[in-house]
């Protein structure tokens, strides 16, 4: 990995990296993170009777959404055509949690872990926004890149104890 942080020139100024030169390659990253809540709105998103509609399904079109707009979101990031964006929810009744895992890809010039970091933010995101109404007390914890695959760095993995 790089020790230096590359959204800055010779000078210290901000700026958008020039991906230019770089190869065309297959990319992939995947995100994680949860919501965490009380045992009484989990149950109402699983048993999917939420006045508002299907929770994890309009949570998972929001991160879709959210990944396609991650360039016009965060000010350096490029934008890039993906290729396919996956979203998987899991349900921890133990934990009273709902965890979400998103898989970005794209054929380019740049990474996209900002657009998996970016929707699994949004998906857990919409969850507290259609649940809020039982329960402000929710808890977004752990959003974090798990893996990236592709480009001139090669690929790189979280590793996890």
């Amino acid at each position: 990995m790089s020790q230096e942080f590359t959204h800055f020139d010779a000078s210290g100024q901000a700026h958008m990296v020039d991906v230019a030169a770089k190869a065309e390659t297959h990319r992939v990253a995947r995100a994680t993170g949860r919501i965490v809540m009380q045992p009484t709105t989990l149950q109402k998103i699983m048993a999917g009777d939420h006045k508002k509609g299907d929770v994890l399904g309009i949570a998972r079109i929001a991160a879709i959404q959210a990944s396609k707009r991650t360039g016009e979101l965060i000010p350096l990031c490029h934008p890039i055509p993906l290729t396919r964006v996956a979203v998987e929810f899991d349900i921890d009744e133990v934990a009273s949690a709902v965890h979400c895992e998103v898989t970005a890809e794209t054929v380019g010039r740049t990474g996209v872990e900002m657009e998996a970091l970016t929707a699994c933010g949004m998906a857990l995101l919409t969850i507290y926004d259609m649940c809020k109404a039982v329960d402000r007390g929710m808890c977004i914890e752990g959003i974090m890149l798990l893996e990236k695959r592709g480009g001139k760095s090669g690929d790189w993995c979280v590793e996890r104890n």
